[in-house]
Protein backbone atom coordinates (compact mmCIF):
# COMPACT_ATOMS: atom_id res chain seq x y z
CA UNK A 1 0.00 0.00 0.00
CA UNK A 2 2.89 2.40 1.07
CA UNK A 3 6.04 1.80 -0.58
CA UNK A 4 9.33 4.44 -0.23
CA UNK A 5 12.20 4.42 -2.47
CA UNK A 6 15.36 6.23 -1.40
CA UNK A 7 13.63 9.44 0.15
CA UNK A 8 15.19 11.82 0.79
CA UNK A 9 14.68 15.17 2.28
CA UNK A 10 17.04 17.95 2.53
CA UNK A 11 16.88 21.16 4.35
CA UNK A 12 19.86 23.25 3.21
CA UNK A 13 22.64 21.32 3.79
CA UNK A 14 21.20 19.25 6.99
CA UNK A 15 19.58 15.98 5.81
CA UNK A 16 16.82 15.26 7.58
CA UNK A 17 16.17 11.75 5.98
CA UNK A 18 18.77 9.91 3.84
CA UNK A 19 17.64 7.50 1.31
CA UNK A 20 14.97 5.78 3.44
CA UNK A 21 13.43 2.46 2.20
CA UNK A 22 10.52 0.61 3.22
CA UNK A 23 7.30 -0.61 2.11
CA UNK A 24 4.04 -1.01 4.88
CA UNK A 25 1.33 -3.91 3.52
CA UNK A 26 -2.21 -3.23 3.00
CA UNK A 27 -3.81 -3.22 6.73
CA UNK A 28 -0.80 -3.22 8.63
CA UNK A 29 0.20 -0.46 11.36
CA UNK A 30 3.62 0.69 10.69
CA UNK A 31 5.41 2.78 14.24
CA UNK A 32 7.65 5.18 13.36
CA UNK A 33 10.29 5.04 16.41
CA UNK A 34 13.35 7.08 16.93
CA UNK A 35 14.76 9.95 19.22
CA UNK A 36 14.21 13.89 18.77
CA UNK A 37 15.76 15.22 14.91
CA UNK A 38 16.08 11.29 13.59
CA UNK A 39 13.71 12.21 10.70
CA UNK A 40 10.52 9.94 11.74
CA UNK A 41 8.16 13.25 11.37
CA UNK A 42 9.88 14.36 8.38
CA UNK A 43 9.22 10.60 6.27
CA UNK A 44 5.66 11.30 7.83
CA UNK A 45 4.61 14.43 6.81
CA UNK A 46 7.08 13.20 3.69
CA UNK A 47 3.64 10.75 2.90
CA UNK A 48 0.90 12.82 2.84
CA UNK A 49 2.65 15.85 0.88
CA UNK A 50 2.88 18.64 4.19
CA UNK A 51 6.53 18.08 3.52
CA UNK A 52 7.43 18.10 0.19
CA UNK A 53 10.66 15.10 -0.89
CA UNK A 54 14.11 16.24 -2.17
CA UNK A 55 14.45 13.26 -3.90
CA UNK A 56 13.19 9.48 -4.17
CA UNK A 57 9.65 8.14 -4.97
CA UNK A 58 7.10 7.85 -2.54
CA UNK A 59 4.29 5.25 -4.04
CA UNK A 60 0.61 4.85 -2.67
CA UNK A 61 -1.80 2.21 -4.02
CA UNK A 62 0.18 1.42 -6.89
CA UNK A 63 0.82 5.11 -7.68
CA UNK A 64 3.72 7.48 -7.62
CA UNK A 65 2.55 10.68 -5.59
CA UNK A 66 4.51 13.27 -7.65
CA UNK A 67 1.57 12.44 -10.57
CA UNK A 68 -1.06 13.28 -7.88
CA UNK A 69 -2.00 17.14 -6.83
CA UNK A 70 -1.05 17.30 -3.56
CA UNK A 71 -4.85 17.99 -2.11
CA UNK A 72 -5.83 14.44 -3.38
CA UNK A 73 -3.17 12.69 -1.89
CA UNK A 74 -4.07 13.79 1.59
CA UNK A 75 -7.67 13.78 1.09
CA UNK A 76 -6.84 10.07 0.47
CA UNK A 77 -5.71 9.90 4.64
CA UNK A 78 -7.00 10.61 7.74
CA UNK A 79 -4.35 12.34 9.74
CA UNK A 80 -4.50 13.10 13.10
CA UNK A 81 -1.74 15.04 15.79
CA UNK A 82 -0.95 14.85 19.06
CA UNK A 83 -2.58 18.04 19.61
CA UNK A 84 -5.81 17.10 17.94
CA UNK A 85 -6.53 20.41 16.24
CA UNK A 86 -10.48 20.31 17.14
CA UNK A 87 -12.19 23.67 15.64
CA UNK A 88 -13.08 25.12 19.25
CA UNK A 89 -16.29 27.22 17.48
CA UNK A 90 -17.77 23.65 16.23
CA UNK A 91 -19.84 20.92 17.58
CA UNK A 92 -18.36 17.24 17.83
CA UNK A 93 -20.47 16.80 15.21
CA UNK A 94 -19.66 19.60 12.71
CA UNK A 95 -15.95 18.69 13.41
CA UNK A 96 -16.20 15.71 12.01
CA UNK A 97 -18.38 16.88 9.05
CA UNK A 98 -15.33 18.90 7.75
CA UNK A 99 -14.05 16.05 5.04
CA UNK A 100 -17.62 15.15 4.16
CA UNK A 101 -18.56 18.49 3.72
CA UNK A 102 -15.22 19.65 1.64
CA UNK A 103 -16.17 16.30 -0.62
CA UNK A 104 -19.49 17.51 -1.20
CA UNK A 105 -21.57 14.52 0.63
CA UNK A 106 -24.96 15.75 1.51
CA UNK A 107 -25.93 16.92 5.20
CA UNK A 108 -28.22 14.10 6.06
CA UNK A 109 -25.32 11.51 5.35
CA UNK A 110 -22.61 13.27 6.65
CA UNK A 111 -24.31 13.44 10.01
CA UNK A 112 -25.21 9.83 10.02
CA UNK A 113 -21.03 8.93 8.93
CA UNK A 114 -20.22 11.15 12.44
CA UNK A 115 -22.91 9.42 14.53
CA UNK A 116 -21.50 6.21 13.39
CA UNK A 117 -17.84 7.06 14.00
CA UNK A 118 -18.75 8.27 17.49
CA UNK A 119 -20.20 5.12 18.31
CA UNK A 120 -17.55 3.26 16.78
CA UNK A 121 -14.67 5.61 19.26
CA UNK A 122 -17.00 4.16 21.96
CA UNK A 123 -18.59 7.80 22.70
CA UNK A 124 -22.39 7.80 22.77
CA UNK A 125 -23.55 10.23 20.09
CA UNK A 126 -26.89 11.50 21.71
CA UNK A 127 -24.22 12.80 24.88
CA UNK A 128 -21.48 13.90 22.82
CA UNK A 129 -22.43 14.93 19.05
CA UNK A 130 -23.71 18.81 19.89
CA UNK A 131 -20.96 19.22 22.38
CA UNK A 132 -18.14 21.51 21.84
CA UNK A 133 -14.42 20.29 22.43
CA UNK A 134 -13.91 22.36 25.63
CA UNK A 135 -16.79 20.30 27.21
CA UNK A 136 -14.34 17.23 26.01
CA UNK A 137 -12.14 15.31 28.45
CA UNK A 138 -8.67 15.28 26.74
CA UNK A 139 -9.46 11.95 26.39
CA UNK A 140 -12.45 12.15 24.45
CA UNK A 141 -11.00 15.13 22.40
CA UNK A 142 -8.45 12.60 20.96
CA UNK A 143 -11.07 10.28 20.26
CA UNK A 144 -13.00 12.40 18.36
CA UNK A 145 -9.83 13.17 16.54
CA UNK A 146 -9.69 9.79 15.33
CA UNK A 147 -13.13 9.83 14.28
CA UNK A 148 -12.96 12.51 12.52
CA UNK A 149 -9.62 11.04 10.57
CA UNK A 150 -12.03 8.51 9.49
CA UNK A 151 -15.46 10.44 8.18
CA UNK A 152 -14.29 10.42 4.77
CA UNK A 153 -13.28 6.26 5.23
CA UNK A 154 -9.65 6.65 3.30
CA UNK A 155 -7.80 4.04 3.48
CA UNK A 156 -4.72 5.30 5.01
CA UNK A 157 -3.94 7.00 8.33
CA UNK A 158 -1.05 9.32 8.89
CA UNK A 159 -0.78 9.56 13.30
CA UNK A 160 1.90 12.15 14.66
CA UNK A 161 2.27 10.97 18.01
CA UNK A 162 -1.79 11.04 18.67
CA UNK A 163 -1.49 9.74 22.25
CA UNK A 164 1.36 11.08 23.39
CA UNK A 165 -0.41 14.08 25.24
CA UNK A 166 -2.94 11.67 27.02
CA UNK A 167 -2.27 10.43 30.99
CA UNK A 168 -1.06 6.70 30.88
CA UNK A 169 -4.44 5.20 32.00
CA UNK A 170 -6.84 6.68 29.11
CA UNK A 171 -3.48 6.54 26.60
CA UNK A 172 -3.73 2.54 27.59
CA UNK A 173 -7.60 2.53 27.03
CA UNK A 174 -7.47 4.71 23.67
CA UNK A 175 -5.09 2.37 22.41
CA UNK A 176 -7.26 -0.99 23.48
CA UNK A 177 -9.88 0.91 21.54
CA UNK A 178 -8.18 1.56 18.46
CA UNK A 179 -6.32 -1.73 18.01
CA UNK A 180 -10.87 -3.07 18.53
CA UNK A 181 -11.36 -0.59 15.69
CA UNK A 182 -8.54 -1.55 13.53
CA UNK A 183 -9.73 -4.70 13.52
CA UNK A 184 -12.75 -4.35 11.54
CA UNK A 185 -11.57 -1.35 9.58
CA UNK A 186 -8.43 -2.46 8.08
CA UNK A 187 -6.63 0.73 7.80
CA UNK A 188 -2.82 1.05 6.65
CA UNK A 189 -1.52 3.26 9.01
CA UNK A 190 2.13 4.95 9.77
CA UNK A 191 2.20 6.00 13.34
CA UNK A 192 4.61 8.05 14.88
CA UNK A 193 5.64 7.32 18.45
CA UNK A 194 8.35 8.23 21.02
CA UNK A 195 6.90 5.18 23.39
CA UNK A 196 8.69 1.80 22.34
CA UNK A 197 6.06 0.05 24.80
CA UNK A 198 3.42 1.63 22.57
CA UNK A 199 5.12 0.51 19.60
CA UNK A 200 5.27 -2.88 20.66
CA UNK A 201 2.07 -3.09 21.51
CA UNK A 202 0.27 -1.58 18.21
CA UNK A 203 2.36 -2.07 15.74
CA UNK A 204 2.62 -4.86 13.03
CA UNK A 205 6.03 -3.25 12.06
CA UNK A 206 8.12 -0.97 13.50
CA UNK A 207 10.84 1.62 11.55
CA UNK A 208 14.03 2.65 14.24
CA UNK A 209 15.04 5.87 12.82
CA UNK A 210 18.74 7.76 13.83
CA UNK A 211 20.29 11.09 12.49
CA UNK A 212 17.88 10.51 9.42
CA UNK A 213 18.59 6.87 9.08
CA UNK A 214 16.44 4.04 8.49
CA UNK A 215 18.18 1.83 11.38
CA UNK A 216 16.09 -1.38 11.56
CA UNK A 217 12.39 -2.05 10.10
CA UNK A 218 11.02 -5.15 11.21
CA UNK A 219 8.21 -6.85 13.26
CA UNK A 220 8.09 -6.07 17.10
CA UNK A 221 9.38 -9.49 17.67
CA UNK A 222 12.48 -9.74 15.56
CA UNK A 223 13.43 -6.14 16.60
CA UNK A 224 12.92 -7.28 20.27
CA UNK A 225 14.94 -10.46 20.12
CA UNK A 226 17.56 -9.79 17.50
CA UNK A 227 17.90 -5.92 17.71
CA UNK A 228 20.37 -4.85 14.06
CA UNK A 229 23.13 -3.04 16.38
CA UNK A 230 24.20 -1.51 19.54
CA UNK A 231 22.05 1.90 19.08
CA UNK A 232 18.93 -0.56 18.41
CA UNK A 233 20.01 -2.62 21.54
CA UNK A 234 20.06 0.19 23.87
CA UNK A 235 17.61 2.01 21.99
CA UNK A 236 14.32 -0.72 23.03
CA UNK A 237 15.98 -1.32 26.43
CA UNK A 238 18.43 -3.67 28.07
CA UNK A 239 14.36 -5.16 29.41
CA UNK A 240 13.57 -6.12 25.72
CA UNK A 241 12.63 -9.74 26.96
CA UNK A 242 10.73 -8.97 29.33
CA UNK A 243 8.72 -6.64 26.58
CA UNK A 244 8.16 -9.63 24.28
CA UNK A 245 5.73 -11.13 26.70
CA UNK A 246 3.51 -8.33 25.41
CA UNK A 247 3.58 -10.45 21.77
CA UNK A 248 2.76 -13.72 23.63
CA UNK A 249 -0.94 -15.10 24.08
CA UNK A 250 -1.21 -16.86 27.14
CA UNK A 251 -2.82 -20.26 25.12
CA UNK A 252 0.64 -20.26 23.62
CA UNK A 253 2.53 -21.07 26.71
CA UNK A 254 -0.47 -22.91 28.50
CA UNK A 255 -0.44 -26.74 29.29
CA UNK A 256 -3.34 -28.06 27.87
CA UNK A 257 -2.93 -31.06 29.71
CA UNK A 258 -2.97 -29.93 33.32
CA UNK A 259 -4.75 -31.43 35.84
CA UNK A 260 -8.38 -30.39 36.85
CA UNK A 261 -11.00 -32.07 39.78
CA UNK A 262 -14.62 -31.07 40.05
CA UNK A 263 -16.07 -30.09 43.41
CA UNK A 264 -17.75 -33.23 44.04
CA UNK A 265 -15.27 -35.54 43.64
CA UNK A 266 -13.14 -37.25 46.35
CA UNK A 267 -9.90 -35.96 47.72
CA UNK A 268 -8.83 -38.87 47.02
CA UNK A 269 -8.93 -38.88 43.38
CA UNK A 270 -7.43 -35.03 43.66
CA UNK A 271 -4.11 -36.81 45.03
CA UNK A 272 -4.15 -39.38 42.99
CA UNK A 273 -3.90 -37.15 39.66
CA UNK A 274 -1.38 -34.38 41.40
CA UNK A 275 0.58 -37.49 41.84
CA UNK A 276 0.20 -38.67 38.29
CA UNK A 277 1.20 -35.65 36.85
CA UNK A 278 3.77 -34.67 39.51
CA UNK A 279 2.16 -31.76 41.14
CA UNK A 280 1.73 -30.28 44.51
CA UNK A 281 -1.45 -28.59 43.26
CA UNK A 282 -4.33 -28.47 40.96
CA UNK A 283 -7.08 -26.47 39.55
CA UNK A 284 -10.78 -27.38 41.22
CA UNK A 285 -13.82 -26.73 39.10
CA UNK A 286 -17.33 -25.98 39.54
CA UNK A 287 -20.13 -28.24 37.67
CA UNK A 288 -19.60 -25.76 34.94
CA UNK A 289 -16.25 -25.67 34.32
CA UNK A 290 -15.05 -22.69 35.80
CA UNK A 291 -12.27 -22.77 38.22
CA UNK A 292 -13.29 -22.13 41.73
CA UNK A 293 -10.61 -22.95 43.62
CA UNK A 294 -7.62 -25.15 44.21
CA UNK A 295 -5.72 -27.69 46.26
CA UNK A 296 -2.46 -27.94 47.72
CA UNK A 297 -1.25 -31.62 47.94
CA UNK A 298 -1.09 -31.45 51.68
CA UNK A 299 -5.09 -30.70 51.39
CA UNK A 300 -5.67 -34.08 49.92
CA UNK A 301 -2.95 -36.40 51.15
CA UNK A 302 -4.50 -39.21 53.43
CA UNK A 303 -7.93 -37.04 53.73
CA UNK A 304 -11.48 -38.51 52.89
CA UNK A 305 -14.16 -36.29 51.98
CA UNK A 306 -15.40 -33.77 48.63
CA UNK A 307 -12.89 -31.65 47.20
CA UNK A 308 -15.03 -28.94 47.90
CA UNK A 309 -14.28 -29.22 51.52
CA UNK A 310 -10.92 -28.10 51.16
CA UNK A 311 -10.70 -26.25 48.02
CA UNK A 312 -8.78 -22.83 48.38
CA UNK A 313 -9.89 -19.44 46.42
CA UNK A 314 -8.00 -18.97 43.93
CA UNK A 315 -7.20 -15.43 43.74
CA UNK A 316 -7.17 -14.84 39.85
CA UNK A 317 -7.11 -16.67 36.35
CA UNK A 318 -6.11 -15.47 32.85
CA UNK A 319 -7.91 -15.23 29.86
CA UNK A 320 -6.06 -17.82 27.12
CA UNK A 321 -6.37 -14.09 25.07
CA UNK A 322 -4.39 -12.45 27.26
CA UNK A 323 -0.24 -12.00 26.54
CA UNK A 324 2.11 -12.75 28.98
CA UNK A 325 3.30 -9.79 30.52
CA UNK A 326 -0.22 -9.59 31.89
CA UNK A 327 0.19 -12.88 33.19
CA UNK A 328 3.16 -12.46 34.62
CA UNK A 329 2.33 -9.53 36.46
CA UNK A 330 -0.79 -11.02 37.73
CA UNK A 331 1.71 -13.97 39.24
CA UNK A 332 3.89 -11.35 41.17
CA UNK A 333 0.76 -9.56 42.13
CA UNK A 334 -0.70 -12.69 43.71
CA UNK A 335 2.65 -14.57 44.67
CA UNK A 336 1.32 -17.35 42.55
CA UNK A 337 3.84 -20.06 40.09
CA UNK A 338 0.91 -20.87 38.00
CA UNK A 339 -2.49 -19.42 36.88
CA UNK A 340 -5.71 -21.11 35.64
CA UNK A 341 -6.07 -20.40 32.05
CA UNK A 342 -9.73 -19.83 30.65
CA UNK A 343 -11.53 -19.51 27.35
CA UNK A 344 -14.07 -16.74 26.59
CA UNK A 345 -17.02 -18.35 28.40
CA UNK A 346 -14.46 -18.67 31.50
CA UNK A 347 -14.06 -22.16 31.30
CA UNK A 348 -11.25 -23.88 32.40
CA UNK A 349 -8.41 -24.92 29.59
CA UNK A 350 -5.29 -25.03 30.93
CA UNK A 351 -2.59 -23.70 32.85
CA UNK A 352 0.31 -21.52 32.07
CA UNK A 353 3.22 -21.64 34.87
CA UNK A 354 6.51 -19.63 35.21
CA UNK A 355 8.69 -22.42 33.73
CA UNK A 356 6.00 -22.33 30.62
CA UNK A 357 6.74 -19.05 30.04
CA UNK A 358 10.54 -19.15 30.22
CA UNK A 359 9.98 -22.14 27.83
CA UNK A 360 7.47 -20.51 25.52
CA UNK A 361 10.00 -17.75 25.19
CA UNK A 362 13.18 -19.54 24.03
CA UNK A 363 11.38 -21.66 21.90
CA UNK A 364 10.12 -18.09 19.74
CA UNK A 365 13.89 -16.83 19.59
CA UNK A 366 14.42 -20.36 18.07
CA UNK A 367 11.60 -19.72 15.33
CA UNK A 368 12.55 -16.23 14.80
CA UNK A 369 16.07 -17.44 14.13
CA UNK A 370 14.68 -19.84 11.44
CA UNK A 371 12.94 -17.22 9.76
CA UNK A 372 13.70 -14.55 7.40
CA UNK A 373 13.65 -11.41 8.78
CA UNK A 374 12.56 -8.20 6.82
CA UNK A 375 15.49 -6.36 5.26
CA UNK A 376 17.43 -3.66 7.05
CA UNK A 377 18.42 -0.42 5.28
CA UNK A 378 22.27 -0.80 5.42
CA UNK A 379 24.95 -3.20 7.56
CA UNK A 380 24.07 -4.48 11.17
CA UNK A 381 24.05 -7.49 12.51
CA UNK A 382 21.44 -9.61 12.96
Amino acid sequence: MIRLEDLTKKFGSVIAADRINMEVATGEICILLGPSGCGKTTTLKMVNRLIEKTSGKIIVGGRDTDTMDPVEVRRGMGYVIQQIGLFPNMTVEENICVIPRLLKWDDAKAKRRAAELLDLVALDPATFLHRFPRELSGGQQQRVGVARALAADPPIMIMDEPFGAIDPINREIIQDEFLRMQKTLRKTILFVSHDIDEAVKMGDKIAIFRAGKLEQFDTPNNILAHPANSFIADFVGQDRTLKRLRLVRVEQASDRDAPSVRETDELGRAHALMREHRSDSIVVLSAAGTPSGWLHEEDSSGRMGLVSSKARPLPAVIPADADLRTAVSLMFTHGMAWLACVDRDGRFIGQVTQASIMRRLGETYHELDGASAVPIQHGAVA
